[in-house]
């Protein structure tokens, strides 16, 4: 297993009016993420948060390509990003103890934090298609090409780490600094990844290749 230090490139936030951040994702131009009451979209290169849909928004977060996907409570809702009008809603297979969520295959990937593992669910119907075991609590979820990555935060310990999608053994790890938490977690389909901080209220760019 290859193991390094998080090299962190950019901090966003803290941000005012908000308890934390949860769940990431990327639209290829905004960051989204969620804050509990609000998704809020982010313009990577200023740090401005540009604009908000007021819905709950307390886990995970993806984008199909098209739409949003936001976990709140026990279920995951499909979303307008223009409007923020809630399109679908299919029940969450944690059952309210799911965490990351990400798009991949046609399929959402979805972390279920304390019982340590990713389910791959139908987009339709809630349906587990198959299920992936971790060793660590699982936080944001995220894939780059054929890569599966997740987040992981126990205690004061928090990592980014690519994982077997087959087996769930941990190929490479990335240590965040000691007490720098990840929460949601998203691609940028490249060299970058977006790590939600949690209670620190904050967005960080992780690098990804050494």
């Amino acid at each position: 297993m290859k193991h390094r230090q998080a090299e962190i490139l950019r901090e966003y936030g803290p941000f005012a009016e908000i308890d934390g951040v949860h769940g990431v994702s990327f639209d290829g131009q905004k960051i989204w993420f969620a804050s509990g009451d609000r998704l809020n979209a982010l313009d990577p290169e200023s740090g401005d948060v540009l604009s908000t849909l007021s819905l709950a928004a307390d886990a995970g977060t993806a984008f199909d390509g098209d739409h949003l996907f936001q976990i709140a409570e026990a279920v995951i809702r499909k979303i307008d990003p223009e409007t923020g009008a809630i399109l679908k809603t299919i029940p969450a297979p944690g059952n309210g103890g799911d965490s990351g969520l990400a798009w991949a295959e046609g399929t959402l990937w979805v972390g279920e934090y304390r019982n340590r593992r990713i389910h791959q669910v139908d987009p339709e119907t809630g349906a587990v298609l198959r299920t992936i075991q971790s060793d660590r609590f699982v936080t944001g979820v995220t894939w780059v090409g054929d890569e599966l990555w997740h987040g992981t935060w126990e205690g004061e310990e928090s990592d980014v780490r690519h994982i077997d999608p087959a087996t769930g053994e941990v190929i490479e790890r990335l240590e965040m600094p000691s007490g720098t938490g990840i929460s949601g977690l998203e691609s940028d389909k490249g060299d970058r990844f977006f790590c939600g901080g949690g209670n620190d209220r904050k967005v960080r760019v992780v690098r990804r290749t050494p």
